[in-house]
């Protein structure tokens, strides 16, 4: 097996999305062989996307050559088993370096097709977890603000093909230590239930 972690949380390792993907991380190796690759969108940014780019992406015959990127940021897609994309929750939504490599690997003709009924995804399926990180709450009983990043982050890894997307939401991360202590608590929890997870021992702690 082989995992692509993707961060686009600007608190890297400190930040608690980072640490409880890297326990994830660490419990897959346990139990099987893994691999790693590793694409941190902070530190190391992507180039913005340029005039030549989008008119490369409706051409007939486009300079493959302008694909580079994206292409790049497909391939680690398609050479891992399993997605885990840490975040923060940014003004309602992704922030804008997450939402920058959905821009790169949602591409038409190479990983979803146009069909009259919608867009069709052309990628293999594979277990994605997404944790996303937020100093208020915007579900359950204490939600107090709206969320447009779990729909729309769902809707865009479908329509690439990734169908089987959980969300770990890490909440109140502002509100102290004993919330930051429950909100991890219950994902751990979440994790443990995974199928992926639940099927050997695990280092979660």
């Amino acid at each position: 097996m082989k995992i692509l972690f993707v961060n686009a949380s600007p608190h890297g390792e400190r930040s608690h999305g980072y640490g409880l993907a890297f326990e994830m991380i660490r419990s897959l190796a346990n139990n099987m062989h893994s691999g790693l690759i590793k694409r941190d969108l902070v530190s190391t940014p992507l180039p913005p996307i340029t005039q030549d780019y989008a008119a490369a992406i409706t051409s007939r015959e486009p300079d493959v050559g302008l694909f580079d990127v994206s292409e790049q940021l497909i391939r680690e897609i398609e050479m891992t088993d399993a997605l885990i994309i840490n975040t923060p929750m940014h003004n309602f939504t992704v922030p804008a370096a997450l939402k920058l490599w959905i821009d790169y690997v949602l591409r038409v003709h190479r990983t979803f097709s146009v069909t009259p009924e919608g867009k069709v995804g052309l990628m293999r399926d594979r277990p994605s977890f997404v944790i996303v990180g937020s100093g208020g709450f915007h579900s359950g009983d204490r939600a107090s603000q709206g969320d447009f990043l779990t729909p729309y982050l769902r809707y865009a890894l479908r329509s690439i093909g990734l169908k089987s997307t959980h969300f770990l939401l890490l909440q109140g991360l502002t509100h102290g230590d004993a919330a930051v202590a429950e909100t991890v608590r219950r994902a751990r929890e979440e994790i443990a239930r995974h199928p992926l997870f639940a099927s050997g021992d695990t280092i979660l702690s």
